[in-house]
């Protein structure tokens, strides 16, 4: 006898159905289940939330932030910046070289208003400033030789002399004499200060957009010698007059010229690149960048020198300077359409719609009285049919190693179960997808007949689901 051919594993023959089941409920289409509820003040709520959400994203978010487009912030630029005029003081007159610093002609510079001058400086010993901290001293006794302030003027040299002017005595140094505050001389600068022009010529360019615009008219006829800034007439002439900024950062000219300050002028390029570029216009605005109010740290000055020689001593002009600070910051934003934003912002203004009928269903589920009749409707009890062997939950199972699914949740007795599966309950892919509440329908007459129709389960399910026509799938 020939030998019986091996078949195969069964569990093999399993998993190939498990996959095919896999692979075939891989392509099924599921729909929510849509109820319309005749209530005029929900319809309200919902309508409204809907308004609210349209309007947010069409007037806030396309107009007003103009999400429709690609945009790039923080543009590419150059200030060039140049200071005319002349002044003067007790003793002399100063021009340009003398009271800007530096004079490159950067975004940042400095108009000196007030100095205090301390004169003839040569290296030898003096009393040391009384504004030092352990200077003023008795005797000798109180001086240490040697000894370095940080916050002094020199080194000490261990003798105790006395002051430039009074009674008092402060230890005496080696180092730059006499000190700054025994010989220095003020003078003040800003009193034509006020009508300095300063012009600053900026240049911007938007790199992704490539997209490039000066703030200064392209005319040939002398338009810049005669002109100085206007808002409104004379916006591409950027002349301004020191006055003019001090005024427009809200501070009083001839305080900050004695104490110092620092002035931001701010240059904001924000252009919409789907209009012309002539709609490209600069914005300027003034503040003051340095905190007045704060007396520790109120103010603005440096100090620098001026060395020489005198007989072959090297001597030097001490000069503490206070001025006004000058700022220019340049930034920008530029946008132009684009369709991926677009795109992303009109799929969240439609997704973002579905807000209202959550809110809505939370106030029929939790607010409402037929609360309990709309959550039947919503939410249907699925009773799980019996499943042929050859469905793939039983293949899952025995792939895994486990048993079978159990009888009919929906029976309470097996066997009845079992009895009316066998008799009226369609096959698993027509399987009635929800049963009827006790209060909505009554239950239907069970048949005797051994065999249903393909379009039976359908019409059943219609009538279990909508006896009275009260939904609408």
């Amino acid at each position: 006898m020939a030998a019986a051919e091996p078949k195969p594993p069964a569990r093999t023959d399993a998993a190939r159905r498990l996959a095919r089941g896999c692979w075939s409920a891989f392509w099924d289409y599921e729909t929510p289940k849509v109820i319309v509820v005749k209530n005029r003040r929900l319809g309200v709520v919902y309508r409204a939330v809907q308004l609210l959400i349209l309007l947010y994203f069409v007037w806030y978010v396309f107009i007003v932030q103009k999400s429709y487009q690609d945009s790039e912030t923080g543009p590419e630029s150059s200030v060039i910046t140049k200071v005319k005029g002349i002044t003067f003081s007790e003793h002399k007159v100063w021009d340009v070289e003398e009271y800007v610093k530096p004079p490159e002609g950067g975004s940042v510079f400095s108009i000196i208003t007030r100095i205090e001058v301390t004169p003839s400086q040569t290296l030898g010993t003096c009393p040391e400033s009384m504004r030092v901290s352990n200077a003023t001293c008795d005797s000798d006794e109180d001086c240490v030789a040697g000894q370095l302030d940080m916050l002094g003027n020199g080194l000490r040299t261990g003798r105790c002399v006395p002051y430039y002017q009074g009674s008092a005595k402060t230890c005496e140094v080696s180092g730059w004499c006499p000190v700054e505050d025994g010989a220095s001389v003020s003078q003040f600068l800003g009193k034509m200060a006020p009508n300095f022009t300063i012009l600053i010529k900026n240049s911007i360019h938007y790199p992704k957009f490539q997209f490039s615009k000066g703030n200064i008219e392209h005319r040939k006829d002398g338009y810049l010698k005669r002109c100085t800034f206007d808002e409104v007439s004379d916006l591409y002439c950027p002349i301004f007059k020191l006055g003019f900024i001090v005024e427009q950062a809200g501070e009083n000219f001839t305080e900050l010229a004695h104490t110092g300050g620092v002035i931001g002028v701010i240059i904001n390029w924000d252009c919409d690149l789907d209009l012309s570029a002539s709609k490209c216009n600069p914005k300027y605005s003034f503040r003051r960048l340095d905190p007045k109010h704060v007396p520790a740290s109120s103010g603005y000055n440096f100090r620098f020198a001026k060395y020489y020689k005198i007989n072959g001593s090297a001597t030097r002009t001490l000069i503490k300077a206070y001025g006004i600070r000058i700022d220019v910051i340049v930034h920008g934003q530029a946008g132009k359409f684009s369709l991926i934003p677009t795109i992303i912002n009109l799929a969240t203004a439609l997704t973002s719609i579905g807000v209202g009928s959550f809110l809505c269903d939370w106030i029929l589920l939790t607010f409402m009285n037929k609360h309990k009749v709309y959550s039947r409707k919503k939410f249907d009890k699925v009773c799980t049919p019996r499943h042929s062997p050859g469905s793939w939950p039983v293949t899952l199972a025995f792939v895994l190693g486990q048993a079978p699914p159990p009888p009919h949740p929906c029976s309470a007795d097996p066997g009845q179960a079992g009895q009316a599966l066998a008799v009226a309950a369609p096959p698993p892919w027509l399987c009635p997808t929800s049963a009827p509440s006790e209060q909505m329908v009554a239950p239907p007459e069970q048949t005797a007949e051994p065999e249903l129709s393909t379009s039976e389960p359908s019409r059943q399910d219609s009538t279990f689901t909508d006896p009275r026509g009260l939904a609408q799938l």
